[in-house]
C-alpha cells in the first residue's frame, strides 16, 4: 500500500470476508419478506419456472433450477432473453413463474425480457441486491438479497446471498423448514477463516488452463468458479458437469491441466465417483473441494463442513474458490477488484 492507495484486491478480500455477516443478515431480516413472495407464488400454482440471468447470477439461477426440479417436480429452465429482446418474440406465458436474478437489477435485456414475460402472462419475481432497480420495478414482486453495497467487479457476497435467498424462496414455497439454514452463516465463517483457497493458490500461480467439474447442486459452483478464475486471473477455465466430462472432454485432462472438483457430501458426490476414479487413473492434478475421501490421491483439498445439507452446501463451496481466484490474481500481478475491460453492470441488449 502506498499512501492512501489501497492494496490490490483489498475490496474483493473484504467482501469475501463479509459473507457470513451478509448471510446472517438475510436470514434475520429478509426471510419474512421472502415468505410473502413464496405465498404469492403458491397461490398462483405455476406449471413451470423460467429463469433469466447473466454472468454470476446465471449460476445462481441454475442453482434455483435444481431446487425447483428436485423439490416440486416442475420443469424449470434458463431462458434466452435475446429471443424476446433481439428477435422480438412474444410467447404466451400463462401459468409461468418467471424469476429474474441480477445483482444490480440494471441489465437492459433482463429488464426488457421481464417486461415482455409479464405482458405475456407470466408472474414475475426479481431477485436483486438493488430493491429500487429498474428490474425490480419491472417485476410483479421483488426480493432483496441484502448483501450490502458490493464494490469489487468480481461478485462474491452478492452471489452467496442470491443462493441463500433462492433457497429460502424454495423452502418457504414448499412449506419446508427454513431453520435448516441457521447453521450456514457460522459454517461460512469457518470456511472463510480456514482460507484454504489462499493456501493452495501457489500451486496454480502459473497455470494457464484448467477444468472445473461437479454434479447436481454443486454444478453451479463449478461454473461460478471457472468464471471467477477467468475474470480475475485471465486464464482459460472450462466448467463441465462430471457426466459431460466423461463424454469426450476427459481426453484433454492430464497432469499439466489441473482439475478442480467440487465434491459434495451426499448423492451428488456419489454420482461423481466414476469421473473421480478416471481422473485419478489419469494422474490428473486434482483439487477437491469438499469430500476428499472420494479422491484419496488428490493433490490438494479445500475443506468444507459435513453438517450442512447438500442443497445448502453451494453457499459454502464457492468461498474457497473465490479465495483462490483472489489469491491467484494477486500473485500474477493483477487487481481482482477491477479486472481489465470489465464493468460491474453489463449492458447487454
Amino acid at each position: 500500500m502506498t499512501g492512501d492507495q489501497p492494496a490490490r484486491g483489498a475490496t474483493m478480500a473484504a467482501e469475501i470476508a463479509e459473507q457470513p455477516l451478509a448471510l446472517a443478515r438475510l436470514l434475520d431480516q429478509g426471510s419474512g419478506a421472502i415468505a410473502d413472495v413464496a405465498a404469492a407464488i403458491r397461490e398462483r400454482e405455476p406449471r413451470t419456472v423460467l429463469l433469466a440471468a447473466r454472468g454470476t447470477s446465471d449460476h445462481a439461477a441454475l442453482y434455483f433450477k435444481y431446487l425447483v426440479e428436485t423439490r416440486f417436480g416442475l420443469p424449470a429452465g434458463l431462458v434466452s432473453p435475446s429471443t424476446l429482446t433481439v428477435y422480438g418474440t412474444r410467447p404466451e406465458y400463462d401459468g409461468v413463474l418467471w424469476v429474474s436474478v441480477s445483482q444490480s437489477g440494471g441489465s437492459p435485456d433482463l429488464i426488457e425480457s421481464t417486461q415482455r414475460a409479464r405482458e405475456g402472462g407470466a408472474f414475475t419475481v426479481a431477485v436483486t441486491n438493488a430493491p429500487d432497480s429498474p428490474l425490480a420495478q419491472a417485476s410483479d414482486l421483488g426480493i432483496d438479497v441484502l448483501a450490502g453495497r458490493e464494490n469489487a467487479v468480481a461478485a462474491t457476497k452478492s452471489y452467496t446471498s442470491e443462493l441463500l435467498a433462492l433457497w429460502l424462496l424454495a423452502e418457504h414455497w414448499g412449506g419446508g423448514d427454513v431453520a435448516r439454514a441457521a447453521r450456514v452463516p457460522e459454517a461460512a465463517a469457518e470456511v472463510v477463516e480456514r482460507a484454504d483457497g489462499i493456501r493452495v493458490s501457489p500451486r496454480y500461480r502459473f497455470v494457464e488452463r484448467l477444468v472445473t467439474t461437479a454434479r447436481g447442486f454443486a454444478y453451479p459452483t463449478a461454473r461460478e468458479a471457472a468464471l471467477k478464475l477467468m475474470e480475475t486471473s485471465y486464464l482459460s477455465a472450462h466448467a463441465f458437469s462430471s457426466a459431460d466430462l466423461m463424454h469426450g472432454p476427459l481426453a484433454m485432462v492430464d497432469e499439466d491441466r489441473p482439475v478442480i472438483a467440487v465434491v459434495p457430501y451426499g448423492a451428488g458426490g456419489a454420482a461423481m465417483q466414476p469421473v473421480l476414479d478416471r481422473l485419478m487413473e489419469r494422474g490428473a492434478d486434482l483439487l477437491v473441494v469438499g469430500d476428499a475421501e472420494r479422491a484419496p490421491t488428490a493433490a490438494e483439498q479445500a475443506w468444507l463442513p459435513r453438517d450442512v445439507a447438500e442443497d445448502l452446501a453451494p453457499i459454502l463451496q464457492i468461498i474457497p474458490l473465490q479465495q483462490l481466484a483472489y489469491a491467484m490474481a494477486i500473485a500474477r500481478g493483477h487487481d481482482p477488484d477491477a479486472p481489465r475491460g470489465l464493468r460491474k453492470v453489463t449492458e447487454t441488449l
